[in-house]
């Protein structure tokens, strides 16, 4: 346990440096996770500074190969580094900065054709797809325009319907309204409909005084006035005519006595129906 705590507290006085070291408490478990985690960094060290060794090394050698490939080649063509004028130095470095972004083997014209031709045709790849994502470009213009116009249209049709349902609402709520007041007022008829039929049945009121006996009552007497009208009608003709003849005579009685009887049925309901009237509206 010492001994953990020890590393620990080694390692963590590594990582922080001049910092203060954050407390924690020292127990069994957090001493044990700390020192997984500070021999895992160690070997992680050790891994990087051996990555940094190994490339340290790889460079040095591929900087010496570049010194002795550049020692063979001048020395190829008879030249050295120092022999070469500013331009010359310039175009060969020009040459071979461009070697390198072409990828070719070396810098003979056999070799940049090839690369020079796959680049050519790369841009007429490139080209003819920047062409046709223009006309797509275009294209989506044209439908963005038009998505815009219909959604100003939508909008403008939302605006009609929320003032529409807002107009409707207010029909609707005015209705709830205008329902709830005939309910209330269905409801006092209903009550003093059924206040008056109590009142008339605790009069004991016959039926032949209501208002449907009544309206039945002056039907039959206008049917009782157009039988009448054909009656008098009848007695025109012998009004004129000389008392003797004893049939004229015997005509008009009967006449009389009809037009008797029939006034006397008339008189009669005539008088049932104003008596059963309120005063002061007899039947006309």
């Amino acid at each position: 346990m010492c001994e953990k705590n020890k590393k620990v507290s080694k390692w963590l006085s590594t990582v922080f440096g001049d910092q203060t070291i954050p407390e924690y408490e020292v127990n069994t478990r957090t001493v044990d996770i700390l020192y997984q985690l500070a021999e895992a960094s160690e070997v992680r060290c050790n891994e990087t500074s051996l990555l940094i060794e190994d490339q340290k090394q790889k460079t040095s050698e591929y900087q010496a190969d570049g010194v002795h490939l550049q020692n063979v080649v001048l020395q190829g063509v008879g030249l050295s580094s120092g022999s070469l004028s500013k331009p010359a130095s310039d175009y060969l470095s020009a040459l071979v900065a461009n070697a390198k972004v072409l990828g070719v083997r070396d810098t003979s014209l056999s070799s940049f054709v090839p690369a020079v031709n796959n680049l050519t045709n790369e841009l007429l790849e490139s080209e003819k797809t920047d062409r046709r994502l223009d006309r797509e470009l275009n294209a989506l213009r044209n439908k963005l325009g038009s998505v815009l116009v219909l959604r100003k249209t939508f909008q403008e049709d939302i605006k009609k319907t929320m003032k529409a349902q807002e107009v409707e609402s207010a029909k609707a709520e005015e209705r709830l309204l205008n329902m709830d007041f005939v309910k209330a007022k269905s409801k006092d008829l209903s009550y003093r409909n059924k206040k008056a039929e109590d009142q008339l049945t605790s009069r004991h009121m016959e039926n032949r005084i209501s208002h449907q006996a009544l309206m039945e009552l002056c039907e039959q007497v206008y049917t009782l006035k157009q039988e009448i009208l054909p009656l008098s009608k009848k007695l025109e003709p012998y009004r004129d005519l000389s008392p003797s003849p004893s049939l004229a005579q015997v005509k008009i009685e009967e006449a009389k006595r009809e037009l008797a009887a029939v006034d006397a049925e008339l008189e009669m309901k005539v008088d049932f129906m104003n008596s059963s009237l309120p005063k002061g509206r007899p039947l006309k």
